[in-house]
């Protein structure tokens, strides 16, 4: 497998952090759903791409059952970085108490970005078909994020095209770690599985610690009814991408 298919798969995740300027085209309100449209399908996608995909294709291919201490180790590490070093994701224009300096964004979101490139490196050293699977499931998660980041730049004094491109600076670590992933993965025996197991662990957190109780805020019966379908449509999509 070539190294240029994760470094192409990154690349085109960087660009998401220029969703912001999509923002400007909808009122506040028309956001806002949107928002919430793209975290009920995040979250299910996260919760399938975790459950049917990466861990079904570890046991598969190696045999391994106790990379469930390993997704235990990643969700742990994940509720960590969340709890004490301010890495958090904002959704529905929330106000982010816990980004009290934009520059605690900038480092928060660069690991975020640097281990999403590590996973995507790692798989696709796998094969072809599991690097597109980590390459969506990155994709789903990061546009409600980048939104958010956009919006926290902006609330800390930033313009908008400086808020754009610092935003897409940042994101570009995700192609370092994705080199590194990849490169690695290839010298070290079964690195893949752990580091694909850690992140596993990752995405369960954020759909179920993060994602998940943003749609718990909505009272709205009806939109609750739309976005548990979502959640099972992310779902659903990322099992038919495994066949």
């Amino acid at each position: 497998m070539s190294i240029i298919y994760p470094i192409l798969a990154t690349l085109v995740i960087s660009l998401v952090s220029l969703v912001g300027v999509f923002s400007f085209l909808f009122s506040e309100n028309i956001l806002n759903k949107i928002i919430f449209l793209l975290i009920s399908f995040a979250a299910g996608s996260l919760i399938g791409v975790s459950f049917l995909h990466i861990l079904p294709e570890i046991i598969e291919s190696s045999g391994e059952v106790n990379i469930f201490y390993i997704v235990v180790f990643g969700f742990s590490i994940f509720f960590i970085l969340e709890k004490y070093f301010y890495w958090r994701h904002c959704h529905k224009g929330e106000k982010c108490e816990l980004h009290p300096v934009s520059y605690l964004n900038f480092i928060g979101d660069g690991l975020h970005n640097f281990i999403d490139g590590i996973f995507i490196g790692s798989s696709f050293s796998i094969n072809f078909q599991t690097g597109i699977v980590a390459t969506l499931a990155v994709i789903l998660h990061e546009v409600p994020q980048e939104i958010g980041d956009f919006g926290i730049l902006l609330h800390s004094g930033f313009s908008r095209i400086k808020a754009l491109l610092f935003n897409f600076l940042i994101s570009l670590t995700a192609v370092i770690g994705s080199i590194c992933g990849f490169l690695l993965s290839q010298k070290i025996e079964k690195l893949p599985n752990y580091i694909l197991s850690v992140v596993a662990g990752g995405f369960i957190y954020i759909a179920s610690c993060d994602l998940i109780p943003a749609l718990h805020r909505e009272k709205n019966l009806y939109k609750s009814i739309v976005s548990f379908f979502l959640f099972l449509l992310g779902v659903l999509f990322m099992g038919l991408v495994k066949l």
